[in-house]
């Protein structure tokens, strides 16, 4: 926040701290600040109004917005209402936030909205609004306290498991220990220790980068403190950072744990740390097009163990179904209802509507995804290799994920599609396609596409494309009854359990050695998690069942730190790489594991740090991960 020139005045038993006049940086969540409070979703009053000389100072919030507006009632010409923002916990402030005053033969007015947080910067507000009628004064601050299942200063006695995330810190013979339970409230202790002896949390909306609203939260000289919520869902605050802080009542120095970012659930951990890196101003995850559509179906997925993310759902679809030239969102312009020149990646987002209304059943969502599909339609071509989906608009390629994309999404389409015959139609003829077009090796296996002369071209065996044949052909299946499907299904399921694995752990090519992946093969192992999941619902097979859990307790227990970022390489191991692309391929895969893996648990201790070494930046030169500390 911006250095403030703080000018202190004592009145009406308020202390006012109004900062010096000048610009104050414009928030954009689900709006940008100064919206027109009648665009308001709701209006609730959650602090007391205050009465100024006879007039009426009110603050109104819309949390369905996570905006907020002042006004001022039965007052004179002159009289003024604004809002302040503080970043820290009301110490300072932004001040004089859309100041208006009453104008002539009016008796009262009011400010313009503006953002009461901002989860797209990882910063928690409070807001309160403030008036001059003669006399200038400020309603309380909204929402000091955070409250999630429980609030801030829950007594620990209430807590519902004990679970250390990370190891204890020492100091002078004491023993500081950070606690959590299944609820994500967070409390420390203090051990051997002496009277006088101080301990505390400290808690991060930003991965232990800042914590100017959370410092020092609970501090006594007892032997622990009270809890403190580490989720927001009002402020939109997920996942949050805490650690266990203490001093000896003999020294000045104090120390404290590392940082550990607590959930109830693996999914729900693995979620959290994942919407980290959303935009929801824009409404998708910077700065990868199809990666996002593939990462929203992850989310959704894993709602049904997580809950609390339905809000993207809307958010998303409505900021991207629009226009973007070449370089916004994409290489490729994208041209309204999320369709470019890039078939493939509009098929990603054909399957994320589908799963879009599978969890709304809202049909605007459906309809989105038929308009996709059809549009994938018109590149079916049988003039090459005698169908098929072109690869992109020039029609240079047929391979086998547009193949798998085309054939689930139109499965899924005339799934949801009462009295359909076209779709089904299509999908009985692109699954025919699919299973004699030679890109299924003789050891099962889908290599990546058709030469020109539409023969297998050998090359990599990927899982998404593995993945992508199981998918279809299982949807397949539901669409036509034919059982042959389903056991081309498993068939494709089995060989990809023993060829596509090390030591019982998925992995890719480019998890071996020193490879690295780029930030499409980064998610391939979340979409083969996926749709073995959909095969296992259908089937019950044990086998698939148990791969499944040995994948998520390998990502627990070695691919993961004590903020639950995921890596590459499930396995663990040095060279590992993480951003949001892995953590959404994770997160696939812990949504998959048996329902008894992602209900409600303690959560276990954090395996190894990731290596420092998968530092990485996305294409706008953000850093996605800092090395743990």
């Amino acid at each position: 926040m911006r250095a403030l020139v703080l000018i202190t005045a004592l009145l009406g038993g308020l202390l006012l701290v109004p900062p010096q006049s000048q610009a104050v940086a414009i928030v954009c969540f689900l709006h940008c600040d100064t919206l027109d409070p009648a665009r308001a979703g709701q209006e609730t009053f959650p602090v007391p109004e205050r009465n100024i000389n006879g007039r009426r100072l009110v603050l109104h919030v819309s949390d369905v917005d996570g905006t907020a507006w002042g006004s001022i009632d039965n007052g004179l010409t002159g009289d003024s209402v604004w809002l302040d923002r503080s970043w820290d916990g009301g110490r300072t402030w932004e001040g004089l936030l859309g100041k208006a005053s009453v104008p002539a033969t009016w008796t009262g007015t009011r400010t313009l909205m503006y953002n009461v947080g901002d989860p797209r910067t990882h910063r928690r507000g409070l807001i309160r609004a403030c008036g001059d009628a003669n006399a200038v004064t400020c309603t309380e601050w909204v929402y000091p306290t955070v409250c999630d299942v429980r609030c801030d200063r829950t007594d620990a006695s209430q807590a519902v498991g004990d679970v250390q995330p990370v190891p204890p810190t020492s100091l002078s013979g004491r023993v500081i220990r950070l606690h959590v339970d299944q609820n994500a409230m967070a409390w420390a202790t203090i051990e051997a220790g002496a009277p006088g002896d101080e301990v505390w949390l400290d808690r991060s909306w930003d991965e232990g980068a800042t914590w100017p609203d959370g410092s020092s939260l609970g501090r006594t000289t007892a032997t622990r403190t009270t809890m403190f919520a580490t989720r927001d869902p009002r402020a939109r605050l997920y996942g949050g950072a805490v650690r266990a802080c203490g001093r000896a009542v003999t020294g000045a120095n104090g120390s404290c744990t590392a940082w550990a970012r607590p959930a109830p659930t693996r999914a729900g951990a693995a979620a959290d740390a994942l919407m980290y890196s959303y935009d929801p101003y824009h409404g998708w995850w910077p700065s990868s097009w199809w990666n996002s559509a593939a990462t929203l179906t992850a989310v959704i997925d894993s709602m049904a163990a997580t809950g609390g993310y339905d809000w993207v759902i809307a958010r998303t679809f409505d900021q991207n179904k629009g226009t973007f030239a070449a370089g916004e969102r994409s290489s490729d312009a994208i041209e309204g209802d999320f369709v470019s020149r890039a078939i493939d990646d509009s098929a990603w987002w054909g399957l994320a509507w589908i799963a879009a209304y599978d969890r709304t059943r809202e049909q605007r969502y459906l309809g989105m995804a038929t308009t996709i599909a059809a549009y994938v339609h018109q590149y079916w071509d049988t003039g090459t290799c005698g169908g098929g989906v072109w690869w992109d608009r020039e029609r240079t390629y047929k391979n086998a994920v547009t193949a798998g994309l085309y054939l689930r999404l139109a499965a899924s389409i005339h799934n949801r599609t009462p009295g359909d015959s076209v779709w089904l139609l299509r999908t009985r003829t692109a699954a025919t396609w699919y299973l004699g077009s030679g890109m299924i090796n003789s050891a099962n296996l889908v290599n990546d596409g058709l030469t020109r002369d539409c023969r297998n071209n050998g090359q990599t065996v990927w899982t998404y494309n593995q993945g992508l044949a199981i998918g279809g052909m299982v949807e397949a299946w539901r669409a036509t009854g034919d059982t042959a499907l389903l056991d081309t299904a498993r068939r494709l399921a089995d060989a990809g359990l023993t060829g596509l694995t090390r030591n019982g752990v998925l992995t890719e090519s480019c998890d071996l050695g020193q490879s690295t992946c780029d930030d499409n093969q980064k998610q391939f192992k979340g979409v083969f998690s996926r749709y073995l999941a959909d095969l296992t619902r259908v089937t019950g097979a044990p086998v698939y069942a148990d791969f499944a859990r040995r994948q998520a307790d390998s990502i627990w227990s070695a691919d993961r730190d004590a903020l639950n970022r995921i890596g590459q390489r499930w396995a663990g191991g040095t060279g590992n790489q993480l951003d949001w692309r892995t953590q959404a391929s994770g997160l696939g895969a812990l949504t998959a594991a048996p329902a008894q893996e992602r209900g409600p648990r303690p959560m276990a201790a954090a395996g190894p740090p990731i290596s420092s070494a998968a530092a990485t930046t996305d294409t706008t030169g953000r850093t996605i991960h800092r090395p743990t500390q």
